[in-house]
């Protein structure tokens, strides 16, 4: 077995599992971000504390061409920072709401 990640994987759709009390969380990014990866944790809590779930930026198909995005698809619903993975650098807080999908953009540098 590989070691490697599927270096494909994230490049199309995605599949939102919301409702209830979870919803989902798509962040457009600037395209230099395509390939990092972003971690996401309660807000106030550390992410140096321990692994936290983390998402790719992909480019993905739109109508007109592609975008830089993140996917976070099931997330319980509340206040969340995310982080470049392996920092503890907060660069967006964002309220996720059960059953709804919750759109941001990530700050540029």
């Amino acid at each position: 077995m590989s070691a490697h990640e599927n270096p494909h994987a994230g490049q199309g759709s995605v599949l939102l599992d919301i409702g209830g009390d979870v919803g989902a969380l798509v962040v457009v990014a600037p395209d230099a971000m395509t390939g990092r990866e972003v971690e996401i944790a309660p807000a106030g809590e550390s992410f140096r504390a321990v692994h936290r779930p983390h998402v790719a930026v992909v480019r993905r198909p739109v109508v007109g061409g592609a975008v830089a995005s993140l996917v976070f698809p099931a997330v319980a619903a509340g206040r969340y920072a995310l982080a470049e993975k392996g920092t503890a650098d907060v660069r967006l807080v964002v309220e996720v709401r059960g059953g709804e999908v919750t759109g941001a953009a990530w700050p540029a540098d």
